[in-house]
């Protein structure tokens, strides 16, 4: 099992002994001397670290509760050459996961590790396992609502298109001059109706999946059209919207749904990035799968609102049905991947979506 680990502590050759270490066990190590590089090096990224009680600027206590705060799911432990009955309490009261006292031996470090990595990993599974049935059951809620209201609202929605049809024909036989005051607030209806039957569209999707059709795609083919689609819009807001992949990847899956998702994921990241911004769709290929990233140059997402995005009607958009993240997510799980959300190179946000090759 590896884990991301960091290594908060001011003695360099303990550091470089302990890093090679845990890096020839698999691990990725980082390091930091300071409680102040340690909060910056670990946001969230650390899922256990080994923090030394006494630090240049600041006591590893407080440390050890500022990690957590910043990362939920990861797991602290204290090291010290001094030992008392009041920094064991203090280190009870800050949630650390153990404390051991200096120079410890290498085999009951590891093992303490190894306990600290398990337990954070039941952790998360026990989180994700609570959301899955927190979705499941909305999914259920949206699929009676569903079943019950699309009759009832599409027929009036159809009605009213129709209508809208007719005075326009009648309008236009009008005298030119005063055509356009009456078809202006025509059009703007018309267009409202038409954002209607796009959000009734999408509870549709949501609630019932549409079956997947297994072929083999060409990966890079597909994210090529996707974003030659996403360049306007991108050179109208100003944003610099590049590539990158040095491999054909192929995959196998539906070729219109996985252009969906990544449709609605670069759309997210240019809403995201702003006027100026800069957005990177880019793909690689490893021994897992294919993984496509899609990142940008925005705020972020907070870490408390990660767990959530995929929940339907959740948006942190001013304007949306808050089912296009979720319906992504249906979409690639359906295709035995996942969409993992974290803070990407360009500043902001990253969803990574993996694929089976």
């Amino acid at each position: 099992m590896t884990a991301r680990l960091l290594i908060v502590e001011d003695n360099a050759e303990f550091v470089a002994n302990l890093t090679e270490i845990l890096e020839d066990l698999g691990h990725e190590v980082r390091s930091a001397e300071t409680c102040a590089k340690a909060l910056k090096v670990g946001l969230d990224w650390v899922e256990v670290a080994l923090v030394d009680l006494r630090l240049p600027d600041g006591d590893g206590t407080r440390l050890a509760e500022q990690l957590k705060e910043q990362n939920p799911d990861c797991e602290v432990v204290l090291l010290t050459g001094h030992a008392s009955v009041e920094s064991a309490a203090a280190a009870v009261r800050a949630g650390v996961w153990d404390y051991l006292i200096k120079p410890c031996a290498t085999p009951d470090l590891l093992a303490t590790l190894s306990k600290a990595l398990r337990h954070v990993q039941a952790q998360i599974e026990k989180r994700e396992l609570s959301r899955r049935a927190q979705r499941a059951e909305k999914l259920a809620a949206v699929g009676t609502l569903t079943a019950g209201l699309s009759h009832e609202i599409r027929n009036p929605l159809n009605a009213a298109a129709l209508q809208l049809t007719v005075l326009e024909r009648r309008l236009r036989k009008l005298d030119p001059a005063i055509q356009q005051p009456l078809i202006d607030p025509l059009t703007l209806v018309r267009d409202e109706i038409r954002r209607l039957e796009h959000i009734l569209q999408d509870f549709l999707q949501f609630a019932r999946p549409a079956p997947v059709t297994m072929r083999r795609i060409a990966l890079d083919e597909l994210l090529t059209k996707v974003v030659a689609l996403m360049r306007s819009d991108a050179e109208r807001r100003q944003i610099v919207l590049d590539t990158h992949w040095l491999t054909q990847p192929e995959v196998s899956g539906d070729a219109d749904q996985l252009r969906q998702v990544f449709m609605n994921l670069t759309l997210n990241a240019l809403d995201a990035a702003g006027p100026g911004g800069h957005v990177r769709v880019s793909c690689l290929r490893d021994s897992e799968g294919v993984h496509v990233y899609v990142d940008d140059s925005g705020p972020g997402v907070e870490p408390t609102q990660r767990d959530r995005l995929f929940e339907p009607f959740f948006t942190t958009k001013a304007q949306g049905s808050g089912l296009g993240l979720p319906i992504s997510n249906t979409i690639v799980s359906q295709h035995g991947g996942r969409i993992e959300i974290s803070r990407g190179p360009l500043g902001g946000a990253r969803f990574a979506v993996s694929l089976p090759r």
